[in-house]
């Protein structure tokens, strides 16, 4: 008995040292880990901001170029016909989406959400416009019923999915 009561007189004060350095020695990893945590955020950081801000210039070039007034200035020449110019405007919306595609990693889910919308309400807007037209029409004909089209309508949607991207911008920088 006597035996047991020594080896418990050695034994518990040697668990209480080594919980003790336990402690210790976790406490210092956990902070270094925490410290590299912060140094690789820090890293990433630098090399996403970039190309983060890169992103949203993009897409909000891209919605400038497919507004109808861009659009039908840089588009339209005044040798097609109306089929022809409907084709041409809604290729080249798709074509600047496509190229802008991949810069949905760096914005918000509706924010790029509200990009798609503008876009194909855009498309949709033109392939009406097209249908309330004569077979024989040319581009002007097309042009002049896209700017009564955008006149009678109260929504733009370009235009607030500009004013979304630029709040996401201002609340991320």
């Amino acid at each position: 008995m006597e035996l047991v009561i020594e080896f418990a007189k050695l034994l518990i004060p040697a668990a209480i040292v080594l919980y003790a350095m336990y402690l210790v020695v976790k406490s210092f990893l956990d902070k270094e880990l925490a410290k590299q945590s912060m140094e690789i955020r820090g890293k990433s950081i630098e090399t996403v901001l970039p190309n983060r801000l890169h992103a949203y210039e993009r897409v909000c070039l891209f919605l400038e170029r497919i507004t109808l007034n861009s659009l039908i200035l840089r588009l339209n020449n005044g040798k097609y016909t109306a089929r022809e110019f409907q084709q041409i405007m809604i290729n080249e919306i798709r074509e600047e989406y496509n190229h802008n595609v991949s810069q949905q990693l760096y914005m918000s889910d509706e924010v790029w959400e509200m990009v798609k919308s503008s876009k194909e309400g855009l498309i949709t807007m033109i392939n009406e416009a097209m249908s309330e037209l004569k077979p024989e029409a040319d581009n002007l004909d097309l042009a002049k019923q896209l700017f009564e089209k955008s006149v009678n309508q109260n929504d733009d949607k370009i235009q607030s999915t500009l004013l979304a991207l630029k709040n996401e911008i201002r609340q991320a920088f």
